[in-house]
């Protein structure tokens, strides 16, 4: 019997929310869980001592391939052993295909068959992305979790037009499945392990359901990925341009209906608020940019809501950013020291938002599994839920 990529298991259910273990060639992963976006080989503002360390406990970060690729280039991280050494992170790692890249760089490229050529935003030279290419690149960064190259349809697009961006993602998974699964053969992947008692010690790779806010072509392309068979499924395309509602209505509909044996992952989402929403309708992974990059922009997220450090109100304010937050950062600075450190330019205003961000993102996760495993999400959500709408009645008052 050939031994898996990864071991997955569910631990405990309640409703559709799901506490599961995922185990990697690289360490054991709780979920639901969210994961940190490396963009560039780093989480921004964060040490990976820091990241790895008890009070964030990250599991898994996500790198980014079409950035990796342009800089400092697949075959120079290769050289050096893989994203893991080149880094120096040392637990799991999951890349994206660099298809929503690519698709964001409208104006500056070109879709065919073949795949994406486009220019580059770093130096304008011309350069060509295609599911081969990218399974080619990922084998070089060597991540646990590779995902299949797809095509992101904005989520207002018409049914046809939808339909066709569908059916080419489709054949390019095909493409990537038949090349990764060489790349395998090959050892070609620059992140391999030594097989374990349950693990092969290979990366796995993740297949991905499209077909923007259309239900009808969602559940087509579910069931056309699920026959090309991946190591888990994702859903992606969703908060593109849809309205909030119309994103919790597709996942509601979709994510229970992917396979319950395999991991489902949501892309690029999103507040604590949508993690939540997304746990009670199935999903068990999670990765945003938000908590770093509205850091560097002096967002934090509290308990009562979002807090903007840069509002003078908060000049002489000796609280912490969240009395109710266990985080070192809240447990040792003030607002008033942290809107300084912004309003000065110093970068450590970034860096300490940055850590108390994390910590908020991946705590609300740590109370979700605690909530599914004694059968209180429902109570749990219903509460997060009733705080995050009481601060948006707030300041929807403060407006008028």
């Amino acid at each position: 019997m050939n031994k898996q990529a990864l071991s997955w298991r569910v631990e405990a259910q309640d409703g559709e929310a799901r506490a599961g273990v995922l185990e990697t060639r690289r360490g054991v992963i709780e979920t639901p869980v969210f994961m940190p976006v490396g963009t560039l080989g780093t989480v921004k503002g964060m040490r990976y001592e820091t990241l790895e360390a008890e009070e964030l406990d990250a599991r898994v970060i996500l790198g980014n391939t079409y950035h990796l690729w342009l800089r400092p280039g697949a075959e120079t991280v290769r050289a050096l052993g893989g994203l893991h050494r080149f880094t120096g992170w040392r637990r799991a790692m999951l890349t994206d295909s660099g298809g929503f890249q690519v698709w964001s760089l409208t104006g500056l490229r070109k879709i065919s068959e073949e795949g994406v050529e486009f220019r580059s935003h770093v130096d304008g030279r011309l350069c060509f992305l295609s599911p081969e290419i990218s399974m080619e690149v990922q084998a070089s960064l060597g991540a646990e979790i590779v995902m299949a190259f797809d095509e992101c349809a904005p989520g207002k697009l018409a049914h046809a037009e939808t339909k066709e961006s569908m059916e080419r993602t489709l054949r390019w998974e095909a493409r990537s499945k038949k090349r990764f699964d060489e790349l395998q053969g090959e050892e070609a992947d620059a992140g391999r392990t030594e097989e374990s008692a349950e693990l092969s010690g290979a990366q796995a790779l993740f297949g991905i359901v499209q077909g923007a806010t259309h239900l009808d072509l969602r559940r087509e392309s579910l069931a056309r990925t699920i026959e090309i068979n991946f190591d888990g499924y994702a859903l992606g395309g969703l908060s593109v341009g849809e309205e909030k509602e119309v994103m919790y209505d597709v996942i509601a509909r979709v994510a229970p209906e992917m396979p319950r044996d395999r991991p489902r992952y949501l892309m690029g989402v999103g507040t604590p608020e949508d993690l939540v929403e997304g746990v009670a309708r199935g999903v068990d992974m999670f990765d945003c940019v938000l908590p770093t990059r509205n850091a560097r922009t002096g967002q934090a997220w509290t308990t009562e809501g979002k807090l903007n450090i840069k509002n003078a109100r908060w000049t002489r304010d000796e609280r912490p950013v969240d009395d109710a937050c266990r985080c070192s950062v809240c447990q040792r600075y003030s607002r008033a020291y942290l809107r300084h450190l912004y309003i000065t330019g110093e970068m450590m205003a970034s860096i300490l938002l940055t850590h108390h961000n994390l910590f908020f993102f991946l705590d609300t996760m740590r109370r979700v599994r605690q909530a599914i495993r004694f059968n209180e999400f429902a109570k749990f959500r219903r509460e997060f839920l009733g705080r995050s709408l009481r601060q948006e009645a707030s300041e929807s008052a403060l407006e008028h």
